[in-house]
């Protein structure tokens, strides 16, 4: 029962906050109409923007244009003289001005990058008129978002171990309680039915961990307030780095039957196989498109999500700057319910988009270490 009224509490807070910055959005919009009626409002800049990774961590805009961020590490290797450099993204003053040779482009549509300067603290290019680019090495928003999820994890695990250590031979209580089910859940309805009872205890942590750390990045994305309101999952990045990780553990792991399956594939007519390999050149590019399959779904359906969120919002902006005050008064209470009804529909993704990443990472898994003669014998 705990439980149950705890999810209820979260997801309300997270319905409650999106209301909140909506609200606050309309109100900041009506008082300042003045002042902004002849600045044009761009959806697609500002969708992109929030969605998109950054060098600063920005908090908020106030209404007299003053930003407030947190400024991150920007850790350059330069190329020209060969040297480290490190400073605050707080010194290019939200890409006003130039900071040590360095400056920053893009922003809106575009994404941000850092590209050497001129004497005159413009962007330099070369001769097909492209940026010139230093190593970028920087601590960006999604960086540091990573690193919170998973510090959170780890508090979460260990203060769940010590509460079982604390109570055992009790029935668990609170966020142990919660923690159990979940655990038991990926084991018991995931690892062991894919995998097999034999080899899954190898494997299980990798695949608890990609569940747990994919569904907190995906419920922190959902709070629009410091430290959420990250798109992690919907960065291709970070998707990738996970899938690769999945991808060499299928690969390692993988037995004489896997590699027979692939370049030896039974049931397959040998015109399919001798003298042009067709069926095991299907098989081999199989492997890498697994991989990627994981990566652009959790990336797509994840930004997706996002994009949907914003977009309802930004329509009280966009009719409101098309139309009368009345019109755009009017669309508020439409979209803020479609806002909320697409949030609440993303507290179901994030769990879903972690399971199925979770599933699929456990049946590639399951697929290399099987052994069809471990079933008769």
């Amino acid at each position: 029962m705990r439980i149950k009224v705890f999810i209820a509490a979260f997801c309300a807070l997270t319905l409650a906050t999106n209301f909140a910055l909506a609200e606050n959005d309309t109100t900041s919009t009506s008082a300042t109409k003045e002042e902004n009626a002849n600045k044009e409002f761009n959806p697609g800049a500002e969708i992109i923007e929030h969605i998109s990774d950054a060098h600063e961590w920005h908090i908020m805009t106030l209404p007299n244009e003053k930003h407030i961020s947190i400024p991150l590490p920007i850790i350059l290797y330069n190329t020209k003289e060969g040297k480290l450099d490190v400073f605050m993204s707080s010194k290019f003053h939200h890409g006003e001005e130039a900071y040590k040779g360095y400056t920053l482009v893009g922003g809106g549509t575009e994404a941000q990058e850092i590209v050497y300067a001129d004497e005159n603290g413009k962007p330099e290019v070369d001769e097909s008129g492209a940026f010139v680019k230093p190593l970028d090495f920087s601590i960006t928003k999604v960086a540091v978002s990573v690193m919170i999820a998973s510090l959170i994890l780890l508090l979460l695990l260990f203060g769940v171990k010590r509460s079982c250590i604390k109570n055992a031979g009790k029935a668990p209580k609170g966020l142990q309680s919660l923690m159990e089910i979940l655990i038991l859940f990926i084991r018991d309805g995931v690892v062991i039915p894919i995998i097999g009872e034999k080899h899954y205890q190898r494997y299980l942590p990798y695949i608890l961990t990609l569940f747990l750390f994919i569904f907190l990045c995906n419920i922190l994305g959902l709070v629009p307030f410091f430290p959420g309101g990250v798109n992690v999952t919907g960065n291709i990045a970070v998707t990738g780095v996970l899938a690769i990780i999945t991808f060499f553990i299928t690969t390692f792991s993988g037995n004489k039957h896997y590699w027979k399956d692939i370049f030896n594939t039974p049931g397959v007519p040998w015109w399919l196989k001798i003298p042009i390999p067709i069926m095991p050149l299907v098989e081999f590019v199989g492997m890498f498109t697994k991989p990627f399959v994981l990566m652009v779904r959790l990336f797509a359906n994840i930004t997706a999500g996002h994009i949907v969120t914003l977009g309802f919002i930004f329509l009280i902006f966009i009719f409101g700057n098309t139309m009368s005050a009345g019109v755009g008064f009017g669309v508020s209470p439409v979209s803020i319910i479609f806002s909320l009804f697409i949030s609440a529909l993303e507290c179901l993704v994030a769990f879903i988009q972690a399971y199925v990443f979770a599933m699929l990472s456990a049946l590639y898994i399951g697929m290399a270490v099987h052994n069809p003669e471990e079933e008769h014998a």
